[in-house]
Formats: structure tokens, sequence, C-alpha cells
């Protein structure tokens, strides 16, 4: 069976968390893309800032959860992008409420 997209973004939904923050980086808006080819998967991701203190751990528990999760893909590509840059109006509505932004 191949890896899609949608498993992909559940399993970080599921196992990546912004330490800070205490949500997922899936509903806080942090991951822009995910394409799944040739058996390699690319994310397009950011952080909440340039200067994120938590990134690098970020970084390390996205591309580990999508290895432990779906051995079978070649290669796991984490890219960091700054654009757009990040804002509270990119997170979920769930994630929204649980931060009492409304």
């Amino acid at each position: 069976m191949a890896v899609t997209v949608d498993d992909i973004r559940e399993r970080i939904r599921q196992n990546v968390v912004d330490p800070e923050i205490g949500l997922n980086i899936v509903d806080l808006g942090l991951v822009y893309g995910i394409e799944v080819e040739d058996n390699r998967a690319e994310i397009d991701m950011t952080l909440t800032s340039p200067g994120c203190p938590a990134g690098p751990q970020i970084i390390y528990d996205v591309k580990n959860t999508v290895k432990r999760y779906f051995p079978e893909l070649e290669a796991v590509n984490i890219n960091i992008v700054w654009t757009p840059f990040w804002s509270p109006e990119m997170m979920s509505d769930w994630a929204k409420e649980e931060l009492g932004i409304f």
C-alpha cells in the first residue's frame, strides 16, 4: 500500500507537538505542504518564528516520526520555509479554541 499525504499528515498530527505551545504542529498551521513521489516525502513547514528555540527539536520529531511510521520511504526531506510567514490565523479552529483565540 502506498504512503499518502493524508497518512503522513495524520501521523505528524498525532505525534509532533510544539513543546512551548503544547499543541500539534499540524493544527498550529506549521505544516504547509507534503508531497510523496518515488518513495520520497518532501515536507514544507515553518516555525512560529525564525528564532524558535524548539525549532531543531520539532524538525527532528517530524523527520523521525515519518521515518518510524513509513520505513518504506527512501527519503524524508524537511524544508523550512518562511513564506508565507506564520501567524495565528493559520491555526485550525480547534487550536484557536484550545489557546483561547477567537
